[in-house]
């Protein structure tokens, strides 16, 4: 498959519009991908004749599962530039969409995980369908959360408790919970989407108004009962402070996100929590793109990423074996080395046409 075909951008109607284009691959995103995104938003943020923008996708398996992980874990257990050159590329594209000059409109009419969530979350308009499950699931993998996650996890509400309960567990949410947590502005029933589209289409210049138009309710949100534990136990600044918590507080539920976490990748688990706590305090979007970038690039490289997509997505054993196992093998100074900013001449830039 061609670079041309994995998206297809075009101008229709006063919008830009730009359809992701591997559903085999529920739309991971590929390098040329990225590239190809930013070339045509490049394009269109001077043009006079685009008044919005609208991301969607083509078929009905989900919007975007994620990035080229296979090719990272390749590229990482070898010389990694492979690896960098996406996550330059990537992350790019998300600071790209974020100060975008013009309004985005991003469908998310199914799965919704890792870089597709890195190009949903900055639109100004994220609709969601009944079909929609969000997850930020890499700390299984042994990765963690990136594509700008520590610029909006922390910043979502209930202080720091939400946002890490996201990331550590990797919880999927459907979408009354995405919408309750402005992790979606707009519920839209899956059955609506294509008039919705029409109407995108027929007043680009207003999204925010038709989406008002076409919203509906969501329903009931099945997080609403544990928000205040989830507030509570997740507010910890260490991971074994929040095993703790949850051990100690006993109930079912409690005790289910602990079984869940501890299936996890021990260093992911610490990466995830001080990438989040550390992205809350980032001076801007840009500033945490640049802690994730050196941080993707040196992660890539480690041995429970390696394992990760090993036991999931390769072998799919589902059986990893981390190293260190445990939460007390994971050293202070082995953080630092993954945290530490590259040299000047490294370090991730913003997109410039």
């Amino acid at each position: 498959m061609t670079t041309e075909s994995e998206i297809i951008a075009r101008i229709e109607n006063g919008v830009g519009r730009i359809t992701l284009n591997r559903p085999k691959a529920i739309h991971a995103l590929t390098h040329g991908m990225c590239e190809a995104m930013m070339a045509a938003l490049a394009d269109w943020s001077s043009n006079p004749s685009v008044s919005s923008i609208l991301i969607d996708h083509a078929g009905e398996r989900g919007f975007c599962a994620g990035g080229d992980i296979r090719m990272i874990a390749e590229s990482g257990a070898g010389d990694g530039v492979d690896a960098r050159a996406f996550f330059l590329a990537e992350y790019r594209l998300n600071d790209l969409l974020f100060h975008y000059p013009k309004p985005v409109t991003a469908v998310v009419d199914g799965i919704v995980m890792g870089g597709g969530v890195g190009i949903s979350e900055p639109a100004d308009v994220r609709i969601a369908t009944e079909r929609t499950t969000f997850a930020m699931p890499e700390t299984g993998i042994g990765l963690y959360p990136e594509v700008g996650a520590g610029w909006f996890l922390p910043r979502l509400p209930g202080q720091t408790g939400t946002g890490t309960w996201i990331g550590l567990t990797g919880a999927r949410l459907k979408a009354a919970d995405t919408v309750a947590l402005g992790l979606h502005t707009h519920f839209v029933p899956s059955e609506g989407v294509e008039a919705l589209r029409a109407d995108l289409l027929a007043e680009p210049a207003d999204p925010e108004a038709v989406a008002a138009r076409h919203a509906r309710d969501a329903g009931p949100a099945p997080l609403a009962p544990h928000r205040e534990a989830i507030d509570r136990l997740f507010a910890f600044d260490t991971v074994e402070q929040i095993f703790a918590a949850l051990e100690a507080d006993g109930s079912d539920w409690a005790l289910a996100q602990l079984a869940t976490m501890k299936t996890k990748s021990p260093t992911s688990l610490k990466v995830t929590l001080r990438h989040i706590r550390e992205g809350a305090k980032a001076a801007s979007f840009g500033a945490n793109m640049a802690v994730e970038y050196a941080l993707s690039g040196r992660i890539g490289s480690t041995h429970d990423f390696q394992e990760g997509v090993r036991a999931v997505i390769v072998d799919k054993d589902n059986a990893p074996q981390w190293s260190p196992a445990d939460l007390s093998g994971v050293q202070a100074a082995t953080l630092d080395a993954l945290f530490a900013p590259l040299p000047d001449d490294e370090k991730w830039t913003p997109f410039v046409r």
